[in-house]
């Protein structure tokens, strides 16, 4: 039946403007995160903190511009925004379940999930949404904040960016195989974000200014496969192929029933009765 209906329509239609925003901010974003490899900064956390509101106005911006040319075209509605408070608020309440321990997080096969149904730019917002709300939950607001963000913003756009036409199976199977990817890619962004302050002065994992490129990313190689990949990372990606495949097939048609049911293409009419 799903099948036979097609694909559900999007919370945020991207046109082309929009969408090349989106895509200038992302690049942007991401080589905000490689400023270790292009920039020489001074290896003290106090210089590294005031970086964080330069992601703060590079991220939080596009959002807005994003909602508000949506919002001129007709192009997301108070439906999108009151399922775009849902699922951010669920995702708040999922964070805390795991608590971080040994990498298991629950928020981001929900992000995988609803930006497959939604489509990149629902699942963009979502990101940067969902984190900022459990950070709020948790007092897990810092410098760090804004980089969690983002990382978690470029998980639901592309998301929404898989293949639309796999159902079933196989579409699980892809699901899975972008929720392990989007483990190690989070993890190793977050990584990158702290690697020159937390590896401190050690030789084979620190961060030396004006080094060769190579040099400084075989350091940083090491650094995240002992911090952050045989841990923290491996463990969220094992919960996010675990969620997905247990409760990957209900939960992707709960979010196509409600896309369905709000149908976001439909034409706005006002004075009906």
């Amino acid at each position: 039946m799903t099948d036979f209906l097609g694909p559900p329509p999007r919370a945020v239609r991207l046109t082309p403007r929009p969408a090349l925003i989106l895509t200038v901010a992302s690049l942007l974003g991401l080589a905000m995160f490689c400023w270790p490899l292009l920039a020489h900064p001074q290896p003290t956390a106090a210089a590294h903190s005031a970086d964080a509101p330069f992601v703060f106005m590079a991220t939080l911006p596009v959002l807005i511009l994003v909602v508000l040319a949506e919002l001129s075209r007709g192009g997301i509605d108070a439906k999108a925004l009151a399922l775009l408070g849902v699922l951010s608020a669920v995702n708040a309440g999922l964070r805390p379940l795991g608590a971080g321990t040994g990498g298991i997080e629950l928020v981001f096969f929900l992000l995988v999930l609803a930006g497959r149904v939604f489509g990149p730019g629902f699942g963009f917002v979502l990101g940067s949404t969902s984190l900022f709300t459990s950070a709020l939950l948790t007092a897990g607001v810092g410098p760090w904040l804004p980089f969690q963000m983002l990382a978690s913003s470029l998980i639901g756009l592309g998301a929404g960016l898989l293949p639309r036409k796999l159902r079933g199976k196989g579409e699980i199977a892809l699901l899975v195989g972008y929720g392990v990817l989007a483990a190690y890619f989070f993890g190793l962004l977050m990584s990158l974000w702290s690697w020159p302050f937390l590896a401190g002065d050690s030789t084979q994992l620190g961060f030396v200014p004006g080094a060769p490129l190579a040099d400084n990313l075989h350091r940083f190689a090491v650094y995240t496969v002992v911090t952050s990949t045989l841990g923290w990372d491996t463990g969220r990606a094992i919960t996010n192929a675990v969620a997905i495949v247990l409760l990957g097939p209900a939960v992707l048609a709960v979010l196509r029933r409600a896309a369905r049911r709000a149908a976001f293409d439909a034409p706005v009419t006002f004075g009906q009765p």
